[in-house]
Order: C-alpha cells, then structure tokens, then sequence
C-alpha cells in the first residue's frame, strides 16, 4: 500500500514561523469513490498570502485549521480516476494540501494543456500570480503611458508581472526590491526604468531622485516604511492598489506608522485593498490576455524552484528573507509516463 506524507500545521506562528510550527505525518491513501481521482503532486506553490491563514483572526479567508494539512495551489498528475471527466495521465492544478498525494473530486481541479505553457506557469504568471498583477494593476492602478508607477516588492511572484504590464501600457516604471542581483534582474532583463535596492539605499531620496515627477500608481505589495516613504511622493489622482503586506504579516503587535489619510485627501487619491477572488468571473479574460502578451514575448517570469518535498517549509520561510525572485515552488515529484 502507498503511503502519503503530509506537511501539517501544528501551532499558531507568534512572529516569524519557525519549523516547530509544522510536522511531517505519513498516512495511508483512502480508497477512491465515484467521479474522484487520485493525484501525485508534481509542484506546489508556496506563497506569502499563508502567513495570515496560520493565524487565527478575522480575514478573507478561514484560517488554517491546526493538526490539518496546508492548503495551496498545486499541479497534480491523475494516477488513478473513478472519474468521467480525467484519465490516468492527465495533469490537473487545484487549491490542495500539502501532501505527495491528494484525492480530489473532479469538480475540485481544473484540467492543464501542457503543450500551452510549461506546467510551472499555471501556478505563476498564467495562474493567480499573474491574475492577481492583471486585475489589480489595471482595474484599481489603470496607468495611462507616460504616467510613473512604483512596485514595492517588485523582483517577487506578483511585483515582476506588475511591472511589465506597466510596461505593456507605456508606464514608466520603478521598482523595489532587496538585492543588487534582483536591481540588475528588474532593469536589464525585465525592463523597468529604475530599480532601487531598499537594503542599501535611502528609499525616500532614492525615490526621489527616481522619480522626478511623482508618482501616479503605487502597487504595494509591502505596507511598512517602504510603502509610506512611496506614498509621501504620490501625485494628485494617484491610485494605489493594496496587494499584500509582506512587513507586517509576522508583527506581533499592530504596526504604528505614519497616518496616510492626509496624503490621499490633499492629492484626491484612491487606495484599494483587493483579492483576486474579487475578479472570479472575470479570470478567463485574464488568463486570454497574459498568455497572448506570453506568447508575443511582451512577458516573461522567473521562477524559484527547491526540489525535495521535505524542503516545502525552507521554501516557505524564504519568502520572508527574501531569498525568492519571481515565483517561490516546490517540485515534488517527476511526472510519470503512465
């Protein structure tokens, strides 16, 4: 009999996560009943988003439950289907434990071409990474060309596609991010403007200097005193999409910085938190438009892939050392040729 092995979540993080926070459990694989399939995990996806899931507050989503699997995006290959609709072969993503194995009902995933993209891209840039960047950049940030916008975060999973699609439209575009290696990678390979390293410099006078206009859209991905010294320097009319808050997410007491309101009343500003479940009924369109700009080589994205399931929480934890450019996964196993 095969055995499964999953990655549970044991206790409620105070700050930082630390390994004692997880356990690894092997457990048997339950029979398969009517219209499910059985799946072997070739990639996970690891994401800053879950850090607030392993808490036990109000938010968008339920927290984690403790003693249970984490859940994620996940790219499965079906090894055995009781299912109509997937055959033994097939490759599948779906939101699904961390574990080697998972049994899915075939409503649960959503059947992958592999001849379309590789199958990495669905749980980035043709996934809810890249969706996230499409909706929230042009629905809330809308920048016009010639406009400046500024992505905190912005050699990350989201902060890479945001940019180009600023690109795309003809924004001139600064990023934020913190390593020389990932300045280099914004500028001389994905093309932003500038690109300013917030461990090394003054991110206010760089940002200055960078951005001699102001700034007309702001995607910030951090919260903190990044994103307050990005605000300080908004023009009137600025939008600014509220993504993620990587700063804070292992605070143990609530954060006390400058209070912002003024800024957004002085310039007529708009800043707006958003889910990309907000845009559900419209993925489809997303997901048309990134891969046509992919495959017109308007887009590219990085990827950082650790092999090994028993890595999955290194990986995880790198997130908040910033260790990542691009998007954070796990290879968990080779397909098989069934």
């Amino acid at each position: 009999m095969m055995k499964n092995e999953k990655i549970l979540l044991v206790n409620r993080p105070k700050g930082t996560p630390q390994k004692s926070d997880f356990r690894y459990e092997e457990a048997a694989i339950p029979a398969l009943e009517n219209d499910q399939v059985l799946l072997k995990t070739i990639y996970l996806s690891v994401d800053p988003y879950m850090r607030g899931r392993m808490s036990d507050r109000k938010s968008y989503v339920p927290p984690f439950a403790l003693n249970e699997p984490i859940s994620g995006g996940v790219v499965g290959q079906v090894v055995e289907s009781r299912s109509g609709e997937l055959a033994e072969g097939d490759f599948v993503i779906g939101n699904l434990g961390w574990q080697k194995y998972n049994v899915a009902s075939d409503a649960e995933v959503r059947k992958l071409d592999p001849s379309i993209a590789p199958l990495t891209a669905n749980l980035g840039v043709l996934g809810m990474t890249g969706l996230t960047a499409y909706f929230g950049l042009l629905d809330i940030g809308n920048p016009q060309e010639g406009e400046t916008v500024v992505v905190s975060g912005a050699a990350g999973a989201v902060g890479t596609i945001v940019g180009q699609i600023a690109k795309i439209k003809g924004a001139r575009v600064v990023g934020i991010a913190g390593s020389d290696e990932k300045i280099s990678y914004l500028k001389d390979e994905l093309g932003f403007d500038a690109a300013i390293n917030y461990k090394t410099e003054n991110v206010y006078k760089a940002l200055k200097a960078a951005c001699p206009d102001g700034v007309d859209v702001y995607f910030d991905n951090v919260g903190g005193e990044i994103s307050d010294s990005v605000l300080a320097l908004i023009n009137k009319g600025a939008r600014i999409p509220v993504c993620g808050q990587i700063a804070l997410y292992n605070l143990e007491k609530a954060d006390v910085g400058p209070r912002m309101q003024s800024q957004l009343l002085i310039n007529s500003a708009l800043m707006k938190g958003f889910i990309v479940s907000d845009y559900a009924a419209h993925f489809e369109e997303g997901a048309i438009e990134l891969a046509k700009w992919l495959k017109e080589g308007k887009l590219s994205y990085s990827e950082n892939i650790v092999d090994g399931f028993e890595n999955t929480i290194d990986a995880f934890l790198g997130l908040f050392s910033g260790e990542n450019t691009g998007k954070q996964l796990v290879k968990v196993a080779d397909p098989e040729n069934l």
